[in-house]
């Protein structure tokens, strides 16, 4: 037998005693994984389904408000009156969300899973009913801001609370689920949103969420159990202000740059400079922080390490590319937002079967790296596909394009978050996963900001060479940017000329990101694979970082 074959079987063989109860586990008999009714958090199978709906349930309502209120905006700067702060809307939201993140998982591994994460689903739904029932937009800003406080929490929260409760050997079978939940959210959004904006009116896009995280809370009060590890704590306040402060300037020069203001204006330098600094000096008090939101001893674990620097490179050509999809169907194809929601059916299902399956396959097997590395390649093919979309495309090849870039997404998204959870310490399960989840979104929120501004500077480029003379490249532009109904408004010269100029300018974008997926690809190659615990804490296991190191000597791959 190799070295190979013997440090996964003697790993394998300690999971399963930590499972089993053996006596060279956790101590004592009992009986084996085919009958034991419940996991070593004493929950059943079906207890485990029914906690995981609340989770879901909770995930879905950040998730959801993500792409519901784009649907909206037009109809809210009409009643509020308020155009000169559309961005905000949305900028508030994405700066509290992606920058509370990381508090979120420190704060629950030192208070307890529960009640954190239904104090974020209360903070959440206090700001659904607020943004409801904004009377300007500044009040609406700011309420969608406390929306986000909530939001950040329950992406973090719900899949850490999986980890809490199910070991990594059985995890993939519920987490792959997680990201079938956002590929859900993708087109559940804009068509649930514009039937709100047409029936009741668009503060139904708030007032909805009351039912769903009242399930929630049910839910999580009823059936999940707090187990909280009594210990002296303190919180590094002072560390979270620099780090919220410092994402907070880099976000804003991600929404901002380009848009509101020239990427070379003193706004923006100032911003980014300002972000460095912070950030700076945020790493130099975490080095000597009794208990620091961000732990920089976990980016000497390889697979935290790679991971996380895989988690953002994906968001940024993930997020960064797909937002334009909608846009296209709905310029090009002349489509109504709910039904560009409906078009983008079949990226959804890729992401659906791909993130289930993968999930699935990983609890029977045990392995994970295999499906990242097929998951960035089919991302880097995906999007090289959809730079060839055209005019005249028709809907069956571009639903072809957008299946194999959800079924890439489906393969990379949740096994990164597992194979984190399966690499750290479980003290460290909380603030890891939320690392996961930051550095995916601020990679999602530089891509946004780096493609809008790639489409740009191609229109900029292309429409006077595309529009017939005399034609202003400006306000064709600002149609281009605006909606259908005022690209339809345009002769038909120029609504051919500025269609050809937005396709162009859209390759170019898709062109861009097939290289952040195949440098994805080549880091999915350098991730490290651990033998997945049967057992959800690693003090019945080898430490991680011997694992790491074991799994590195003998070239597991």
């Amino acid at each position: 037998m190799s070295d190979r074959e013997t440090v996964l079987n003697t790993t394998d063989v300690t999971s399963t005693d930590a499972a089993t109860g053996s006596p060279g586990g956790m101590g004592g008999s009992g009986p084996g994984p085919a009958s034991q009714p419940t996991t070593e958090s004493g929950l059943t199978h079906r207890q485990i389904l029914v906690v995981f709906s609340g989770l879901m349930l909770g995930m879905l309502l950040a998730a959801l408000d993500q792409t519901i209120v784009a649907t909206a905006l037009p109809t809210i700067v009409g009643d509020l009156h308020g155009l000169n702060r559309l961005s905000w809307v949305v900028t508030a939201y994405l700066l509290t969300s992606t920058a509370s993140a990381p508090l979120y998982g420190k704060i629950s591994d030192l208070y307890g899973r529960k009640r954190v994460f239904q104090g974020a689903i209360l903070i959440f739904l206090a700001g659904s009913v607020l943004s409801g029932l904004a009377q300007s937009m500044n009040q609406l800003v700011a309420f969608r801001a406390i929306q986000g406080l909530g939001a950040g929490g329950l992406i973090v929260l719900a899949t850490t609370i999986i980890g809490d409760i199910v070991s990594p050997r059985e995890r993939g079978r519920y987490q792959g689920y997680f990201g079938a939940v956002f590929g859900l959210a993708s087109v559940a959004g804009p068509l649930l949103g514009g039937f709100l904006v047409e029936g009741p009116g668009w503060r139904w896009i708030f007032y909805v969420n009351l039912p769903i995280g009242a399930v929630a809370l049910v839910v999580t009060s009823v059936v999940l159990k707090d187990s909280i590890r009594r210990r002296a704590h303190r919180i590094d306040f002072g560390g979270a202000g620099l780090m919220v402060a410092g994402v907070s300037a880099l976000l804003l020069v991600t929404v901002w740059a380009g848009n509101q203001y020239p990427w070379s204006s003193p706004t923006i330098i100032g911003l980014a400079g300002a972000g460095i600094g912070l950030i700076v000096a945020f790493l130099v008090r975490e080095r000597h922080a009794a208990e620091p939101i961000l732990p920089l001893r976990l980016f000497r674990n390889r697979v935290f390490s790679v991971a996380s620097a895989m988690g953002f490179i994906v968001g940024v050509g993930m997020f960064g590319a797909i937002i334009f999809l909608p846009v296209y169907l709905q310029l090009v194809n002349g489509v109504s937002p709910t039904v560009s929601g409906l078009l983008l059916i079949p990226l959804v299902v890729g992401l659906f079967v791909a993130s289930i399956g993968s999930g699935q396959i990983i609890s029977r097997v045990g392995r994970y790296k295999i499906f990242p590395i097929l998951g960035t390649a089919l991302m880097a093919l995906g999007l090289w596909l959809l730079s060839h979309l055209g005019v005249h495309t028709s809907h069956v090849m571009a639903s072809l394009y957008m299946l194999v870039l959800g079924v890439g997404i489906g393969g990379v998204m949740q096994v990164l978050v597992l194979a984190t959870q399966n690499a750290v310490d479980y003290t460290d399960l909380g603030v890891a996963t939320s690392l996961a989840t930051f550095f995916r979104s601020l990679g999602g929120a530089f891509g946004t900001s780096i493609f809008g501004a790639i489409l740009t500077s191609r229109l900029t480029h292309l429409l006077p060479q595309l529009l017939p003379p005399g034609t202003p490249a400006k306000s064709v532009q600002v149609a281009l940017t605006g909606s259908p109904a005022a690209l339809a408004k345009l002769s038909p010269a120029a609504h051919s000329g500025a269609v050809t100029a937005f396709v162009r300018s859209l390759h170019t974008v898709f062109t861009v990101g097939v290289p952040f997926a195949l440098a994805a690809f080549v880091l999915a190659c350098l991730l490290p694979e651990i033998q997945l615990r049967r057992a959800v804490t690693t003090d019945q296991q080898v430490p991680a970082a011997e694992s790491v190191e074991a799994a590195d000597t003998v070239g597991v791959s």
